[in-house]
């Protein structure tokens, strides 16, 4: 089935996403590393807050706000693992210089103190934006994978966010739905909406790399039939 421009998402422009439930407003807590919280507000964190947090909470700083992210399922985690392999394998046969970097990545998206992101995948050809710690600056290609807690903010805020720091490409695949969202940010302004049925072609690489989801479901098919 051909991708269609048709939207099946309402309100994907809308800003709604959950509040940041570990730390709150910044006050009352305990020890040392929560001292540079106190006396702040969401809107107000930057790197330095972001980092203090211990690595055992999956967080992202977007715009002076931290957002809770919460451990993927097995569907998840398998859907970007194999979307992934497909993209590296294409990337490595035609000996391009692309990089495929799947989560736990950080993306440094708009080269500032105040947001710093943490997607699914992302494709990075430009090789000095990858440093050891994480990506700085916009990724060329930017895949999230939908669940229930990170939905609004995928599909409004950070869809506004990749649009601004211009990443020429942006996916949003939808298990509960069974469809792809893609953004040719380059070329289109209304995404194309294909199904786990499809190949989808990749825009960056002119459509010659297609990610085949049909193939990627009838392995993986035994997960959604545990729902």
């Amino acid at each position: 089935m051909k991708g269609s421009v048709s939207n099946p998402y309402p309100g994907m422009m809308k800003e709604s996403v959950s509040a940041y439930r570990i730390y709150g407003d910044g006050t009352d807590h305990e020890g040392d590393i929560w001292k540079s919280f106190r006396g702040k507000k969401q809107g107000e964190y930057t790197l330095k807050e972001y980092e203090a947090i211990p690595d055992e909470y999956r967080v992202e700083l977007i715009d002076g706000v931290i957002y809770d992210l919460n451990m993927p399922t097995t569907i998840h985690q398998q859907l970007a693992f194999e979307i992934s392999i497909k993209l590296r394998e294409y990337i490595r046969q035609n000996k391009g210089l692309c990089m495929v970097l799947p989560s736990p990545v950080s993306v440094q998206l708009d080269e500032d103190d105040r947001t710093m992101i943490q997607p699914d995948v992302v494709i990075c050809c430009d090789r000095e934006k990858i440093l050891q710690s994480h990506v700085y600056g916009a990724p060329d290609m930017v895949i999230e994978i939908l669940s229930p807690s990170t939905r609004k903010k995928d599909m409004g805020l950070k869809l506004k966010k990749y649009i601004t720091a211009r990443v020429r490409e942006y996916w949003m695949v939808d298990p509960d739905k069974k469809k792809v969202v893609v953004y040719d940010l380059e070329h289109n302004e209304l995404p194309a909406i294909y199904g786990f049925e499809d190949q989808v072609p990749v825009n960056i690489f002119a459509g010659k790399c297609q990610i085949d989801f049909s193939e990627i479901c009838s392995y993986i098919e035994f997960l959604f039939e545990k729902e």
